[in-house]
Formats: structure tokens, C-alpha cells, sequence
């Protein structure tokens, strides 16, 4: 059974415009045209845009939508996975505000009174702020007030709350990426693949990884009590098995 342009919109709660601009830019083309032009859209079409709503409140683009939709499974599964940081730590902020504002009701009503330090808890960026003087710490430990170290000032400091989450839930992705890799081996193609992603992403907000500044932060990893356990938190072995890939990849290159 084949549905009207409006009638999908209808089902979907999409509007028509936006199912026009889905076909305009190739996202979702309809099963066909009536000879008037009129779009019709059937079963495989209308499954298609319940996973286009379902990426975009996962925050994807949607050129990136349009590429996870024509991937294979295993790199649908795999774009999935990796946005699951970013989406624990919305949910974390969330269930944070949302406590907030259940104890704000009852000291509104005469309940409870709550302390100066619980006002703005939900809002704190203590958090976020460790992560970044982490990575500054980490690149003035290797080259003190070397190049590194200074590109890394320059835009950390530029960077916001939001900016500081993405780039979080980006790097527990990578964790991720790194902790699946761990059955495989340090010289595996999964391992690889989470080692450039890693230097990638150093390079993108913190400083150039050069490979030898890359090599450097992969003796770091293992040899450094503090990044050690650090790292370590999130498994244990992880950040022994990132220095033996981070070796691999640096000798393949």
C-alpha cells in the first residue's frame, strides 16, 4: 500500500516540506511519482525515515545520516555505538537537572531548604574542567612550554561547556573503540583504527599528534602512575593495551 505525500507526512509527523527536502537532497526518495508528480511512499520508504528521526535525535547531520543509512550493518551497529557517550552524558547532565528541579518544588513549598552548593550542582563544569586541564597537564609534562603545549592553551581556552561535552563524548567514544579492540590484539586492524582516531582527535582540539609526540603519549600511558590509573578506570589493562597499540601503529607508519 503505497501513501500519499500528506499521508506520510500525517504518520510520521514530519512535515511535507521536510519529506520534499529529504528527496531534493536524496536522503529519502519516494517509491514513485503519479503522473501529475505527486510522491508516493511505501513500506521500505516509511521504515527509512523512522531511522532518519531515530539518528537525528541522536544528534547526527544529515549527510552523516545519509551515509550510516547506505553503510553496511556492522557500520550502522558501529556509528551507533560510538554515539553512546555523548548521549550517557546528556543523560547524565539531564537526570542531574531534573533532581534539581524536584528538590527546587519542595523548597518552594516549605519541604525542605536546600544548601548554597546544591543551587547550581546540576550546572557545575568541575568536570568538564578536570578533562581539560588533564590534556594541558599531560602536554606540559611532555614539552613544557614547547609548541604543543602552547596550541593546546590556545584552544582549550577557547572552548565552552557544549564544545567541552562534545569533546568528551568523543573521547569516551574512542574508549570505547579502544576497549572493544582489547580481545583482538595490539596489532589488530580494530586497534589501529582506534589509535588514529585518538591521534586525530588530539590534533583536532588539543595540538598537533605528530608520531613522535603520538609515541610519546603512548609510553606516557603505561609509565605514568597518574594517566595510568586514570585511564585505567574505565578498564582494567586499557591503558597498557593503548601504549602497546599506539607502538604498533607508530612502527607501521
Amino acid at each position: 500500500m503505497l501513501l500519499k505525500i500528506s499521508e506520510a507526512a500525517e504518520i510520521s509527523g514530519v512535515s511535507v516540506r521536510t519529506l520534499q527536502y529529504y528527496d531534493k537532497i536524496g536522503l529519502l526518495p519516494p517509491h514513485s511519482f503519479s503522473p501529475s508528480g505527486y510522491r508516493y511512499y511505501g513500506g521500505d520508504e516509511l521504515k527509512r525515515l523512522q531511522q532518519i528521526l531515530f539518528l537525528r535525535e541522536l544528534d547526527f547531520s544529515l549527510e552523516k545520516i545519509g551515509t550510516i543509512l547506505d553503510s553496511s550493518g556492522t557500520e550502522r551497529i558501529s556509528a551507533l555505538e560510538k554515539q553512546l557517550g555523548l548521549l550517557q552524558l546528556k543523560k547524565k547532565r539531564l537526570d542531574s537537572i531534573i533532581k534539581l528541579a524536584a528538590e527546587t518544588i519542595k523548597t518552594e513549598r516549605g519541604e525542605r531548604e536546600m544548601q548554597y552548593n546544591e543551587l547550581f550542582e546540576a550546572f557545575s563544569m568541575k568536570e568538564i574542567e578536570e578533562h581539560r586541564k588533564t590534556y594541558e597537564d599531560e602536554a606540559e609534562q611532555r614539552w613544557g612550554q614547547g609548541n604543543a603545549f602552547r596550541q593546546s592553551i590556545k584552544k582549550t581556552s577557547a572552548y565552552g561547556g557544549r564544545e567541552w561535552k562534545m569533546i568528551k563524548g568523543e573521547e569516551q567514544d574512542i574508549y570505547g573503540d579502544f576497549i572493544a579492540a582489547m580481545t583482538e590484539g595490539t596489532s589488530s586492524e580494530a586497534a589501529g583504527a582506534a589509535v588514529d582516531r585518538w591521534r586525530k582527535h588530539i590534533s583536532r582540539y588539543y595540538y598537533d599528534c605528530s608520531l613522535e609526540i603520538l609515541s610519546g603519549l603512548g609510553l606516557m600511558y603505561s609509565e605514568d602512575q597518574r594517566f595510568r590509573e586514570n585511564i585505567d578506570k574505565r578498564k582494567n589493562g586499557l591503558a597498557a593495551f593503548m601504549s602497546g597499540a599506539i607502538a604498533v601503529y607508530c612502527e607501521k607508519k
